[in-house]
């Protein structure tokens, strides 16, 4: 009976799925950045709106896990889940801060590949972040988190190669530094989406 009176789910998934709509804005703000390093400085203002407004909505998450009685799944995973979405966009704006406190003047093919899979990942994610409220699209759910894995590796073979070459061709230390950290944290970006994809794939399968 008193059960009835203590607040229930809150806004856990409206929460989630805004969080995800600015990992992808972040995602396109750092794709244009990368492929249009002279304006480099407009989209890295674009995506720091979208950084502030999910880390916005993260305290907004641990806010109503403070208030809510009965929460849709394990308050842990709750924390987990949100807390690693935010790591991608803390990744992305790590991207954009490099190239301007390194001065980065050019970069490669090899990372705007990097940067296009990071958006495609982005994506993969909100598609099955939005899925999460319906157990019933469960199969959509693990098929996103596949396509997620997928393109992790591609991340990992993009950067392996990029890695070769930067390491064979490139004579001057200095950009040679630069261009290593930025395919790296583009490479992490995946990674930490992938870290999603299996936290929604444990949601999945302890609820479905």
């Amino acid at each position: 009976m008193f059960g009835k009176f203590m607040p229930t789910e809150g806004r856990f998934f409206e929460i989630f799925n805004a969080h995800a709509v600015c990992i992808v804005a972040a995602g396109k703000e750092l794709e244009l950045l990368i492929d249009n390093l002279q304006d480099a400085e407009i989209y890295k203002g674009n995506l720091q709106k979208a950084e502030k407004e999910a880390d916005r909505l993260t305290r907004e998450t641990m806010d109503l896990l403070h208030k809510t009685f009965i929460t849709p799944f394990d308050r842990d995973v709750i924390h987990k889940l949100i807390t690693t979405m935010d790591d991608i966009l803390d990744l992305m704006e790590d991207v954009a801060t490099v190239i301007s406190l390194y001065d980065v003047r050019a970069l490669s093919s090899e990372a705007s590949q990097l940067a296009h899979i990071c958006t495609a990942t982005a994506e993969r994610v909100q598609f099955a972040v939005g899925l999460l409220s319906n157990m019933k699209q469960t199969p959509q759910i693990l098929k996103a988190c596949e396509d997620i894995d997928r393109l992790e590796s591609d991340a990992d073979r993009v950067l392996r190669s990029a890695m070769s070459k930067l390491f064979r061709e490139e004579d001057d230390v200095k950009t040679l530094i630069k261009l290593k950290a930025v395919y790296e944290l583009l490479e992490t970006i995946t990674d930490r989406c992938e870290d999603v994809a299996d936290i929604l794939q444990g949601i999945v399968l302890e609820n479905a």
